[in-house]
């Protein structure tokens, strides 16, 4: 990746309205999403949305050759998943949908889980700690602080309740282009890594395992999911170092006190 590209204010502002327009994305998807629906019927829905009445541009699909619009990881999938005609939402199913989106030239990019019906204890255990985790990252963004700092906050919450985080992928740098440096680890060490400067955005999404963090690739090339076939969750926002702290740029409406009392 090439050098941490540190956003002006004018810039910052662009790639906030891209943020706000995406929260919305999950707050349509909110009502939209549940048991017999395909996750083709889902990609098909967000591509509409952000293109007729959000006027934006849907920035994972056409990126690597992806031919869709979002990612649908379900139940065991950890990232990556392919929507699909056939794969309908079932009762007790938990899936990550993550959406990014470009508007006057800035790409935000997110992740929600939804829990479908009556999802099992364990499952719900998994999904909340994993966002949790997140937040916890989140709280240590500040200027001065460092990329290590995040991974060692997550990496801690996670295995002290027993999980593990996933290793090979990670969060990254975002704004004119929807992968930027710095790469961002949800594991690590304290003290370590580059140190965060005011205007720096990047992507914190920690995928957490229920077993071993080890992972494998389907057939396609595409979906990636746990080796041991167990369940993993996912949670992913856009930041932005301020010279305070941190703003959340895809916070949704339903994390806003969340939000004011863990960044700034």
């Amino acid at each position: 990746m090439n050098k941490v590209q540190l956003k002006t204010p004018e810039e910052q502002a662009l790639i906030r309205e891209s943020g706000r327009l995406l929260s919305q994305v999950f707050a349509m998807l909110d009502d939209f999403v549940a048991a017999g629906v395909s996750t083709m019927e889902i990609d098909r829905q967000v591509d509409h949305y952000i293109v007729n009445t959000l006027k934006a541009r849907p920035a994972s699909k056409g990126q690597y050759d992806y031919p869709y619009t979002l990612n649908c990881s379900i139940n065991e999938v950890v990232c990556h998943g392919m929507p699909s005609a056939t794969r309908k939402l079932k009762n007790g199913d938990i899936v990550n949908l993550d959406i990014t989106l470009e508007k006057n030239g800035f790409v935000a990019d997110s992740s929600k889980m939804y829990l479908i019906g009556e999802v099992a204890p364990a499952a719900h255990k998994l999904v909340k700690t994993t966002y949790t985790a997140m937040w916890e990252g989140i709280k240590k963004v500040r200027p001065g602080a460092r990329l290590g700092d995040i991974g060692h906050a997550i990496q801690k919450h996670a295995e002290e309740r027993g999980y593990s985080v996933v290793r090979e992928y990670c969060g990254h740098g975002i704004g004119r282009e929807m992968h930027e440096a710095p790469q961002v680890l949800h594991f690590g060490r304290q003290n370590t890594g580059e140190i965060l400067k005011e205007g720096m955005t990047f992507t914190i999404e920690p995928m957490i395992n229920q077993g071993t963090h080890k992972t494998k690739t389907l057939k396609d090339g595409w979906t990636v999911a746990t080796r041991d076939s167990k369940l993993s969750a996912q949670w992913e926002h856009t930041v932005l170092v301020t010279a305070e702290g941190c703003e959340v740029l895809t916070l949704r409406a339903e994390e806003r006190e969340h939000g004011k009392q863990r960044t700034g």
